[in-house]
Formats: structure tokens, sequence, C-alpha cells
């Protein structure tokens, strides 16, 4: 299992281009999948999910003009309704309802913010993962509806749609583990949090203390495979924790795997 993976900068040494950020989300995307539990062509064929999701990722870095996901989507499922009711044709209704599942597909696995909002942004109207997880579902079903009246049949963008649609959970899981331990991205850390940071000790020092607890934290997983419990879980996520102390780079979701080996 890894632990921590540091990716290698593509500005090394020539400005990066689209391919390179190709291939760097492709190698990281199937390696997440392997790491998940959840490889290429487990449960289906998939290996154009695959393509389409490391394309998803690239457009975000390098968009391209009139790139559906680099314009972001619609807060609420009334909004995206609104929209597509006065879109023009049944082009553009497929357009909105792909693009606010892209979005909140990357928005949800990568980032881990399906709001696309702060966190202390009215918590009451707060929806749960699998609410949120149930709207990808939807829309990916709705727009491959969409794409097959306008192309007059089936094609392979809408296989692709179908499949994002019937294992949203897997692929958002498999985006958590990439975002977290392959390209870094960690939630935001409270005041709280970044005070006992700049509190502990350099890492370097306790780095003793810290192989200890990476024994401990691989000996408790292994249990938690094992038995799938509560208090197991728990040992598990204050290990995590405990880590962190130490290494704030230490990134482990446990729900993310949850979420695909339930699926």
């Amino acid at each position: 299992m890894t632990v921590s993976t540091r990716s290698t900068p593509l500005h090394v040494a020539r400005k990066p281009s689209s391919e390179d950020a190709y291939f760097f989300m492709m190698n990281n995307l199937l390696h997440s999948r392997m790491e998940a539990g959840f490889p290429s062509n487990d449960v289906c064929f998939d290996e154009d999910v695959n393509v389409y999701l490391a394309s998803l990722l690239v457009s975000s870095i390098f968009p391209r003009s009139g790139d559906d996901c680099a314009r972001g989507i619609l807060p609420v499922d009334a909004s995206i309704f609104e929209a597509a009711e006065a879109a023009a044709g049944t082009r553009e209704k497929y357009r909105i309802y792909r693009r606010s599942a892209d979005s909140l597909l990357v928005s949800l696995g990568i980032f881990k913010n399906a709001r696309l909002k702060r966190p202390d942004s009215a918590p009451h109207l707060a929806m749960s993962d699998a609410a949120h997880i149930g709207r990808g579902k939807s829309y990916y079903a709705i727009a491959r509806a969409y794409a097959a009246q306008v192309h007059r049949r089936n094609t392979a963008v809408g296989d692709v749609l179908g499949k994002l649609s019937d294992h949203f959970e897997r692929y958002v899981g498999v985006l958590s583990i990439m975002g977290g331990e392959h390209l870094n991205i960690f939630k935001h850390l409270t005041d709280g949090e970044l005070f006992h940071l700049e509190k502990a000790p350099c890492p370097a020092q306790k780095s003793p203390e810290l192989a200890l607890r990476h024994d401990r934290f691989l000996d408790l997983y292994s249990k938690y495979l094992e038995s799938k419990s509560t208090s197991a879980k728990a040992a598990l996520i204050a290990a995590v924790r405990e880590i962190r102390e130490l290494d704030s780079s230490f990134e482990f979701d446990v729900d993310a795997r949850e979420r695909i080996s339930s699926s």
C-alpha cells in the first residue's frame, strides 16, 4: 500500500504540455484504481472511462475554448432543471447535465467538496455525500439519454456516461485516493490544526517515532480489513491522526475505500 506519493514536477526542462499532463493523470489514475481495489475492467470494460477521466482532469489544467468543464456547475437541482428547460435544444440540455455531472465528480472526488464553497457556508443546508452521489448518478444518466437523442443512436461517449452513472461512487472513491495520495490535495486545515502543526517538533527529529506510528498504522489497517468493525475503524482513524501530527503530508481516506468496496 502506498503511504505517501510525491509527484515528479512536470516543469523539469521545458514548459509542460497537455500531453505531459495527460500521461501524468492517466498514470496516477491507474495506480489509484489498483490501490482502491477497483482495477480497470473489473466489473465491466471501462478503459474508455479511464481515457474520459484523464482527459477531464487535463482539461482543468489546459482548458480549451468552449470546454464544458471550464464553465463550472449550477449549485442545485432546481437551477439545473431551469437552465435545461430554457436551453435552445437537446444538445445544450445534454451539455448542461454532462457538465454538471463532470464537475460534481471532480469536486467530490479530487477536492472532497461537492458544494464548491467554503465549509462554513450555510451548513444547515448542506447535503450528505450520499445525496451528492445520487445527483451525480442522475446527471450522467440524463446526459446519456440526451446524447442518444442528439445522435439518434448509442455512442461511445454515451456508453462512458452510462458507466459513470452506474458506478459513480466507485469513481469518486478512486479520484479521492488519487487526489490525496498522488496529487497531494488535502482538506483545508483548521486554525487549531495549524497551531498544533506549528508547535510540533520537526518530523526529522522524531523519525524513529514516526516509523513506529507507520508500523502501528499498517497493523491496524490489516486488522480493519479483516474485521471491518467500528472499533477497528476508529483506531485506524486515530492512527492516521497521530501520523499527521508528525508528517502533515500523510493522507489516508478510509471512507473512499469503503465507498468502492460497498458499491
